[in-house]
């Protein structure tokens, strides 16, 4: 199994877009909710195994330094590689080449995006690339990419036809190819990624949520309400809040509702430690014609108010009313619902939890790079193929209630220490 242990980070630009607030920061040492920016991408790669970090430091390279240190205390190892501010991000690069292992991550220190590195990696693996870039769907992108991950063209003027799609830093680096296309001038790597992308050895992984930039002030504004920690939990409905009707059939009323055991004292609990929640579900019976669109508005107008009764926030719900043969991006295992409460909730889906009784529910909350939560018996998910089996399984919703709250613990324990 190919591992990533190494990853490389560009900090050494002057983020003028950001000016005035650069004026005695560098850029990826930005406040965000009282931590610097660059402390979210170490903690994310840190919570996936990357423990050792060559910062390609520049303007004010101290600050950097000053607080992350070698990384002890924070349980990794950091090895710096400075150099004056007018260097491109290339020459960062070559200048930082005695520090790098045969295959790394290099990083932006301006983006950041809740990838699943080990799913990356075996795309990695797959496509052979010299170098593996992260894309986002973007109109007026910079790459094109063809069906098979192959990037076909890079063009940072976005002057060619058919640009959508943007790379968003997160690249896999195979050291010595990589480096073939470097020679130590000074030059910015956009010049590497067109080189590689003529010669058909540049990867593009897709993902399916959004990234956030603080590369002007705009932006870094919402990356900060991006990851603001939020304690909201998604919930599938039948068969993990309230019982399953037959095959075939629909909860055609709130009379038909009726509570698991379990269920009601598990929202309680969760509603208690500061926890709110989003519906997802699944309702093909509105394209079969067997309930209304209305009427599961209604049910679940009900369900807020039995909720809010037991002192629980149900903010907002998510239905998919395609019928299972539409091949819609909606209807779970797709997890076009997640992404939509994504964007509309800003949540970072990373650090979000999704219950649900069905392992379509599972691999869901895996494609949207959720926490997936299973209610149900074990035996159930013994054909589950391993890449979409849930961290935590339990019986009844109410005895997940533990491990999740601990999970959320140590999301806010293990974050790095807030500025000085």
């Amino acid at each position: 199994m190919m591992e990533i242990r190494q990853a490389a980070i560009l900090c050494g630009g002057l983020g003028t877009r950001l000016m005035p607030y650069t004026r005695d920061l560098p850029k990826p040492m930005i406040p965000t909710n009282g931590r610097p920016f660059l402390a979210y991408l170490i903690d994310q790669l840190r919570d996936q195994g990357i423990k050792k970090f060559v910062l390609m430091t520049g303007y004010l390279a101290n600050k950097v330094r000053d607080y992350f240190g070698d990384g002890s205390a924070i349980g990794v190892d950091i090895m710096y590689s400075e150099g004056p501010t007018e260097w491109e991000t290339a020459r960062r690069l070559w200048e930082a080449r005695p520090m790098l292992e045969r295959r790394f991550l290099l990083m932006y220190s301006d983006n950041f995006v809740p990838i699943n590195l080990s799913r990356m990696v075996a795309f990695h693996s797959e496509k052979h690339s010299a170098l593996t870039v992260s894309l986002c769907l973007k109109a007026a992108g910079n790459i094109r990419v063809d069906d098979k991950g192959i990037v076909r063209a890079y063009d940072s003027s976005r002057r060619e036809t058919g640009l959508d799609h943007v790379e968003v830093g997160y690249m896999i680096a195979e050291r010595d190819p990589v480096f073939s296309h470097l020679d130590g001038t000074n030059v910015s790597f956009s010049t590497v990624l067109r080189r590689l992308a003529v010669s058909g050895q540049l990867g593009g992984y897709r993902i399916l949520d959004r990234y956030q930039s603080i590369s002007d002030p705009d932006r870094w504004r919402a990356a900060e309400r991006y990851l603001a920690p939020k304690r909201i939990i998604f919930l599938d409905r039948d068969g993990t809040l309230n019982v399953r009707p037959p095959r075939g059939e629909y909860v055609t009323s709130w009379n038909q509702f009726e509570w698991l055991p379990g269920a009601r004292d598990g929202i309680v609990a969760l509603a208690k430690e500061g926890f709110k929640f989003a519906l997802i579900t699944n309702q093909a019976g509105i394209a079969r014609g067997l309930v209304s669109p209305a009427t599961v508005d209604e049910i679940h107008s009900h369900l807020v108010a039995d909720m809010s009764r037991l002192g629980a926030e149900l903010i907002t719900t998510y239905v998919c009313p395609h019928h299972w043969d539409e091949g819609c991006s909606c209807r779970k295992p797709a997890p076009g619902m997640l992404l939509q409460a994504s964007l509309d909730l800003d949540l970072r889906l990373d650090r979000t939890i999704f219950i649900g009784d069905d392992p379509r529910d599972c691999e869901a909350a895996v494609a949207a790079n959720c926490v997936a939560a299973y209610v149900g018996e074990p035996q159930d998910l013994t054909e589950m193929a391993e890449a979409v089996r849930p961290r935590l399984q339990a019986r009844v919703l109410g005895d997940l209630c533990p491990e999740i709250i601990s999970i959320f613990q140590s999301w806010a324990t293990t974050d790095i220490r807030s500025m000085k």
